[in-house]
């Protein structure tokens, strides 16, 4: 019996610690919005990000980081500016700054951006969204597109819930749900699912697909509307009423964007 009692016990610290490891694996995100009041304002902070950020978070071993910018019909086309970095835990996150202190060549190749005058900054404001990857999406997705980076269209989507128990049922239903495997069927090219932690809208959950262009983006929603799986699952009681404001950006990659 003790054999077996120490087996039984030997089992479960092992699923304790491979379910603490799975958990500890999901991805935090940052997500910066850069605001602008002139295009030079944007021309230098992307220059910056370009030159200087990418290369000095590619070093630091943070191969993906997305830059996007509004479709040319958005009326904050030119005015915003909007960064995704993936962090591998909160430490990571934590302590970017200081390593970048330590980084000569961002400090030098960063210049123009980092010794701005307060008489000619290189940004109106910079909000910062800090996100917790999905359980069922717990790292960053790279999209596989072919066309040409002015055509493809990044949905960017906002889920406010009316409370934190409403809002952390909107999450169970992406989950548990498998809406994420839903999008995942239909061939959504999710970038990331995420938990917003903390941020200017809570409670909040935020989200990124991708498509080869707006045709691509129309049809795949149209495919999603009507999937028997989608209307099955939002039909559930247990997932009515869920989300008390939807906000959706449609940007597009820069030329110099890792995703």
């Amino acid at each position: 019996m003790k054999t077996s009692y120490k087996s039984i016990l030997t089992g479960l610290v092992l699923l304790t610690s491979l379910c603490f490891t799975k958990a500890a694996t999901r991805d935090f995100f940052e997500l910066r919005i850069y605001q602008f009041k002139t295009s030079e304002q944007q021309t230098r902070t992307e220059n910056y990000l370009e030159k200087a950020l990418l290369p000095a978070l590619h070093r630091a071993g943070i191969k993906h980081v997305g830059v996007f910018k509004p479709v040319e019909t958005d009326s904050t086309f030119g005015k915003r500016l909007f960064v995704l970095i993936p962090y591998r835990s909160l430490d990571q996150f934590s302590s970017q700054t200081e390593s970048l202190q330590k980084d000569k060549t961002y400090l030098s190749s960063g210049t123009d951006y980092l010794d701005a005058p307060f008489d000619n900054p290189p940004y109106h404001r910079i909000q910062t969204i800090l996100l917790n990857a999905f359980s069922g999406m717990p790292q960053l997705g790279v999209p596989a597109l072919k066309t040409p980076v002015n055509e493809r269209v990044y949905e960017l989507r906002s889920y406010e819930g009316y409370t934190e128990k409403i809002y952390r049922n909107k999450v169970a239903m992406f989950n548990a749900g498998d809406e994420i495997g839903l999008f995942n069927r239909l061939g959504f090219n999710a970038v990331f699912y995420g938990e917003v932690l903390s941020g200017a809208r809570m409670p909040n959950l935020m989200y990124m697909t991708t498509f080869e262009n707006q045709g691509s983006r129309d049809a795949h929603w149209k495919a999603f509307v009507d999937d028997p799986q989608w209307k099955k699952l939002s039909a559930m009681p247990e997932y009515q009423k869920n989300v008390s404001r939807i906000e959706i950006f449609f940007l597009r990659p820069t030329n110099y964007s890792d995703i």
